[in-house]
């Protein structure tokens, strides 16, 4: 139905939002640094730049400037978030031509087809969101719960939590989207009754018989003449 594509269509497109916001982040990981609060330093890194601020207000990023230096975590998470932004720009194109509401997809069954991929498209961005989000803070707790790691430990940033509450809008959208096509399978079709075919003699008689019904009669000649001899 349309009210459940509209709905599927704001949830896929408020979850690809996130998920570019969360891609473009640099909050993947936080840590503090604190003596006392005029000290204190904030440390942000992400998938694409380091970043530092104080209490002061200074503020500096410093972006990754090789690629073969990075980990190699780092590197699956931009592959999947990547292919997390471009799967779910796709469902977005296939979602608007695939409605019933829009003008344009074609006929009634190619729609239902468009709208179905559109569906599995936005379940696919949820789920490499998720995979890249999941692999990301694994690492961050596995390292943080270490007592053999003496290296600086981080947390989780924002941009984690941003991301798995947008893979869950695309698939909670591409569910309603792959849903909606049972409901055009559901819509009853008008039935038309076969009663053989009909004579010419018989449907010349029915007209006659109609016109005898429809003629009027006249109650003035019922009593003429011969009714008083």
């Amino acid at each position: 139905m349309s009210r459940a594509q509209i709905s599927g269509l704001v949830f896929g497109v408020g979850g690809f939002g996130a998920l570019v916001a969360a891609t473009a982040s640099n909050e993947w990981k936080v840590t503090t640094r604190a003596s006392s609060v005029i000290t204190a330093t904030w440390v942000y890194q992400g998938l694409w730049m380091n970043c530092a601020g104080n209490a002061l207000g200074s503020f500096h990023c410093r972006p990754h400037f090789t690629i073969f230096k990075v980990e190699g975590y780092i590197q699956a998470c931009r592959g999947l978030m990547i292919a997390a932004v471009s799967l779910g720009f796709f469902g977005t194109i296939f979602a608007l031509f695939g409605m019933k509401c829009t003008k344009v997809g074609g006929s009634e069954k190619a729609k239902a087809k468009i709208a179905c991929l559109a569906g599995i498209v936005f379940i696919l961005s949820g789920l490499c969101s998720m995979t890249g989000c999941s692999l990301y803070a694994n690492k961050i707790t596995t390292e943080f719960f270490d007592p053999y790691f003496v290296e600086q430990k981080y947390e989780l940033g924002a941009a984690l939590f941003i991301g798995w509450a947008g893979a869950s809008l695309c698939i909670i959208g591409g569910v309603i989207f792959c849903f909606s096509i049972s409901d055009n399978n559901k819509t009853p079709r008008m039935g038309y009754t076969y009663n053989g075919p009909t004579s010419v003699m018989s449907s010349r008689t029915k007209y006659q018989d109609r016109e005898g019904d429809l003629k009027p009669t006249n109650p003035s000649k019922q009593f003429d003449k011969n009714a008083y001899v």
